[in-house]
């Protein structure tokens, strides 16, 4: 099924002169719910979808303590999180405190298996 997009007029903030140009942009069908993928799990393995649904909530517990720890959680083929950091530079060494250090983020890098998914999807502009 393609994937559906639409164009969004956006102007040049550095030359609001400038005549506006069109992006696209996805259109999302929905949300899927942490239970949905609890249910869709259960209904393709011999997991219960209670089971599942209790592993995901642990999921969800464990790998923010691993990031916040340092740690890169690797998901197999589904990709890998880690914590990501940048800084105002300082002159010195001795000069650098933690004031410079802007908030951290949270880095998805997607495994070979979900970038390939990237080549299939076909567009299709919305109705």
């Amino acid at each position: 099924m393609p994937l559906k997009y639409r164009l969004i007029p956006r102007g040049n903030p550095a030359k609001p002169e400038a005549p506006k140009k069109f992006y696209a942009t996805v259109v999302t069908k929905g949300e899927v719910t942490q239970r949905q993928l609890a249910k869709d799990i259960a209904a393709i393995s011999t997991v219960s979808e209670v089971d599942t649904m209790a592993m995901l909530e642990a999921m969800l517990q464990i790998i923010p303590k691993h990031l916040a720890e340092g740690n890169i959680v690797r998901l197999g083929d589904f990709g890998s999180f880690s914590i990501q950091i940048t800084s105002d530079g300082a002159e010195t060494e001795a000069a650098f405190n933690a004031t410079l250090m802007d908030t951290p983020k949270i880095v998805f890098r997607p495994g070979q298996e979900t970038k390939n998914i990237l080549n299939t999807i076909k567009f299709e502009k919305e109705a």
